[in-house]
């Protein structure tokens, strides 16, 4: 049997490949979204993997997500450091949720990249590994 697990990214990160390929590298989305689900896949998971733009939609993909008890791996990009929605939706979550930046956001010269709003929730975080991070977080997950 399979478990479920959701690869949540928020915004900007649709663009990888063309956003700041210095910082982000060059993997486009696409090409992450099938790394996810083949790794999910050798580790005997069901990963769906979601982008959005839109924080409204996050925040409801993980209300679902803590109704159901699906594990998360959260790269909340710019929302990291200042929703406070995003807070308390991972606050409800009840399977383990790994937050997960391809950069290393406390490394980062702006200060603001220092604070994260999921940190508190995570059983893991995962920064700076490049898109293998979402490898390391899943290979967690499926170790339980």
């Amino acid at each position: 049997m399979t478990s479920k697990v959701l690869v949540l990214n928020g915004p900007n990160l649709g663009r990888l490949g063309k956003r700041q390929p210095e910082i982000y590298g060059s993997t486009t989305y696409a090409e992450l979204a099938a790394l996810c689900v083949t790794w999910g896949s050798t580790l005997g998971l069901d990963v769906e993997v979601r982008q959005t733009n839109h924080e409204g939609e996050l925040l409801d993909w993980l209300n679902t997500a803590a109704d159901d008890a699906t594990p998360v791996v959260l790269n909340a990009a710019a929302w990291t450091h200042y929703s406070y929605a995003l807070f308390d939706a991972c606050a409800q979550l009840t399977a383990p949720l790994v937050e997960v930046h391809i950069s290393a956001p406390s490394k980062r010269p702006e200060e603001f990249r220092h604070t994260s709003v999921v940190s508190p929730h995570a059983v893991l975080v995962i920064e700076g590994e490049g898109v293998d991070g979402y490898r390391r977080a899943l290979e967690f997950i499926a170790a339980g």
